[in-house]
C-alpha cells in the first residue's frame, strides 16, 4: 500500500540560481502614487562612485530620516518614510533617485518634493548628474483647459510637448527645457488612470528622457572623432597612392607609416565603440518607453514620438555613420597594411632566395677547390709516406737484407697512394652519413 506524502515532504532538486533569478521579479514592485503627489527626479552617471559608495550615502540618509536602513546587496531599495517614498536604482553606468511626495501643493514646482530631504544630505549628492526633473500629478479639474494656460502656469510659457496617454486614461505635458532651478518640468494629468497606471506612465516619462539623455552622450564624441577620421581617412588615401609607386627602399617605410596609422584608428576604436554601441541600445530603450506610453495626438501639440524622432534620431543616425566609418577605415587601414607587409615579404623573400642562391654557387665552389686541395693533399701525404718507407728500406738494407732501396720506394708510391685516397673516401663517407642522420634529427 503506497502511503502518500505530504506537501511539505516534498524536496525538489532546484538548480542552484533559481530563487535568485524567480527574486529578480520581485525586485522592482510597482509603485502607486495618488492625485496631487509630487515626484522629484534625479538621474547621475555613477563614474568612480562604487556601490559600497553609495550603500553608505543611502544609509545616511535612513539614519538621519530615522528609518530602518535600506538592504545593501539588491542594487535598489524603496524606503518607506513620514515625507513619502523614496525610490533608488543602480544600473549599468548610472543610478537613479525618486523622491515622491504625498502631499499636494498650490504651487508644486515651487515647493518640490526634493526639499523634504535633510539639506546637509543633499550636500552629499555625487554630481555627474545627467536628468533632473520636478513632476506633479494632477486631477482632470485641475488643469487648464487650454495649452496656452498650461504653458505660463507650468512651463514659463514654452512650447510644450504633449499627448494623451494610456490610451486616453491621462494627459502628459513638458516642454523638454532645463528651468532657472536646474530641474526640467513633467505635468500628468489622471483622467482615470488609476494609481498603478499613473505610476507606471509617470516613470516611463521619466526613464524616457533619462534614456533620451544617455543616447545622446554619443553626439559629442561623434562630433570629437568625425575631423580625426577625416584626417586618417587623407593620410590613408596619400598612403595608399603611394604604395603603388614605392620602390624596396620605401616600402619599409610606408609600411611602419601604414603601422601607426592602424594603431591609432584601433586606439579610437576603443575609446569609442562602446560609447557608440551603448547610446545605440538607449535609443532602443527610449523607442520602447514611447510605445509603451500608447499616446493619442492632442490637437495643436507635437507628441512625444514625433518630438523623439525629429531631435533624437538625427543624432543617432549621427553616430551610427560615424561608428560604421570608423569601422570601415580601420578595415582599410588593415587591408593596406596586410598588401604592403606581404609586398614587403614577397620582396624579403626573393633577396633570401638570391642570397640562399648565392650561398650555393660559393658552397659549390668550396667543394671543387676542397676536392682540388684533396688531390694535392694525397700527393703530399704520399710524398712524405715515400720518404719514410724509403728510410725504412735503407734500415732494413743496413741490416743486411738484399735490397735496392730505390726500386722498393718506387714500387710503394702506388700503393701509399692508393691506400691513402682509399682511407680519405672512407672518411669523407662516414661524415655524411653523420651529417644526414643530424639534418633528419
Amino acid at each position: 500500500m503506497t502511503i502518500p506524502l505530504d506537501a511539505d515532504a516534498i524536496r525538489l532538486n532546484e538548480h542552484s540560481q533559481r530563487r535568485q533569478l524567480n527574486r529578480e521579479a520581485h525586485l522592482r514592485p510597482s509603485l502607486q502614487i495618488a492625485v496631487g503627489a509630487r515626484v522629484s527626479y534625479l538621474a547621475y552617471l555613477h563614474r568612480h562612485l562604487s556601490r559600497e559608495q553609495e550603500n553608505w550615502l543611502y544609509r545616511e540618509l535612513a539614519i538621519q530620516l530615522d528609518i530602518p536602513c535600506p538592504p545593501q546587496d539588491d542594487g535598489q531599495f524603496l524606503l518607506e518614510t513620514s515625507i513619502g517614498r523614496i525610490k533608488w536604482e543602480r544600473h549599468g553606468e548610472f543610478s537613479s533617485l525618486a523622491i515622491m511626495a504625498r502631499e499636494g501643493e498650490s504651487r508644486p514646482f515651487a515647493k518640490p518634493a526634493l526639499l523634504a530631504l535633510p539639506a546637509t544630505w543633499l550636500e552629499l549628492l555625487p554630481g555627474n548628474v545627467l536628468v533632473a526633473a520636478h513632476a506633479v500629478l494632477l486631477g482632470p479639474g485641475a488643469l487648464p483647459l487650454r495649452v496656452e494656460d498650461i504653458a505660463a502656469q507650468y512651463f514659463s510659457g514654452h512650447e510644450l510637448v504633449g499627448a494623451e496617454i494610456g490610451d486616453g486614461a491621462g494627459r502628459a505635458y513638458t516642454d523638454f527645457h532645463i528651468h532657472a532651478d536646474g530641474f526640467s518640468r513633467y505635468v500628468l494629468a489622471d483622467f482615470y488612470m488609476g494609481r498603478r497606471q499613473a505610476a507606471r506612465m509617470l516613470f516611463r516619462l521619466l526613464e524616457l528622457e533619462t534614456y533620451r539623455m544617455l543616447a545622446l552622450l554619443a553626439l559629442p564624441v561623434a562630433k570629437t572623432i568625425a575631423p580625426e577620421l577625416a584626417k586618417v581617412d587623407e593620410e590613408l588615401a596619400e598612403l595608399t597612392g603611394a604604395m603603388s609607386m614605392a620602390c624596396g627602399e620605401n616600402e619599409p617605410q610606408l609600411l611602419h607609416r601604414l603601422t601607426e596609422l592602424a594603431g591609432a584608428t584601433e586606439n579610437a576604436l576603443s575609446r569609442t565603440d562602446h560609447r557608440f554601441t551603448a547610446s545605440q541600445a538607449y535609443y532602443e530603450i527610449a523607442r520602447n518607453r514611447i510605445v509603451e506610453l500608447r499616446e493619442k495626438r492632442i490637437q495643436g501639440l507635437q507628441p512625444f514620438q514625433q518630438f523623439m524622432e525629429r531631435r533624437l534620431a538625427p543624432a543617432m543616425d549621427t553616430c551610427r555613420a560615424v561608428a560604421a566609418r570608423q569601422r570601415e577605415l580601420a578595415e582599410r587601414v588593415n587591408r593596406a597594411t596586410a598588401l604592403l607587409r606581404t609586398r614587403v615579404d614577397i620582396r624579403r623573400e626573393r633577396q633570401n632566395q638570391a642570397l640562399l642562391s648565392s650561398m650555393e654557387r660559393r658552397a659549390a665552389m668550396q667543394l671543387r677547390l676542397q676536392q682540388t686541395v684533396e688531390g694535392l693533399s694525397i700527393a703530399a701525404i704520399t710524398y712524405y709516406a715515400a720518404g719514410l718507407a724509403g728510410y725504412l728500406f735503407k734500415g732494413a738494407k743496413a741490416a743486411g737484407l738484399p735490397l735496392n732501396v730505390e726500386i722498393a720506394t718506387a714500387a710503394m708510391v702506388p700503393v701509399l697512394a692508393l691506400a691513402i685516397a682509399l682511407g680519405l673516401g672512407r672518411m669523407r663517407a662516414m661524415l655524411h652519413r653523420q651529417d644526414e642522420i643530424g639534418r633528419s634529427h
